[in-house]
């Protein structure tokens, strides 16, 4: 499970570390590694997760134009907090109550999901890593885009959940439980 750092950390990315931000700074994670892969959601618990983000004060905006809400995932043994993991609070949907999205206090910055189940991966909300985000590698749930179009950018885009995403979040697992 994800536990504060004991030791600070500085905000400077070494041996493979990244860190992930709120829009203020007062609160950062570290990811080490690689991430599992980047992708944008449409499921409709996501666009109604991201719709409440975006309505809390000075809150920023969370879902891309098309209405994907976009994540990088990470190991769990890939997460660190390296600071202001008090200031982190949970909010959750009543028709998914297992999930948390996770919200910076400090400046209402969604910075993560957090699963109460066995799930070993993390999805960071992609514009938490700025600069050092990679790019979207797919579009997944698109069956709920609202305008059903899905954009024509060579992004390759599925209605539910792909098989080579289903796969990498499966061989994950196992480099994960043999901790490679």
């Amino acid at each position: 499970m994800l536990r504060c750092a004991q030791t600070r950390m500085t905000l400077q990315g070494s041996g493979g570390t990244v860190f992930a931000q709120c829009s203020c700074g007062s609160v950062a994670l570290a990811l080490k590694g690689a991430p599992i892969g980047s992708f944008a959601c449409f499921c409709d618990t996501c666009q109604e997760g991201s719709s409440r983000i975006e309505a809390l004060p000075n809150a920023p905006s969370v879902r891309d134009p098309d209405g994907g809400t976009e994540y990088v995932l990470y190991r769990k043994d890939r997460v660190a907090y390296a600071k202001g993991s008090e200031l982190l609070k949970d909010y959750k949907l009543e028709q998914n109550p297992r999930t948390s999205r996770v919200v910076a206090s400090c400046c209402n910055s969604p910075v993560m999901m957090r699963f109460d189940d066995t799930r070993h991966w993390i999805p960071i909300y992609r514009a938490r890593l700025g600069p050092s985000a990679p790019a979207i590698q797919m579009r997944i749930c698109t069956s709920f885009m609202q305008n059903g179009e899905v954009p024509a950018d060579g992004v390759p885009s599925h209605r539910g959940y792909p098989p080579a995403f289903m796969l990498k979040l499966l061989s994950s697992g196992v480099a994960m439980l043999f901790r490679l």
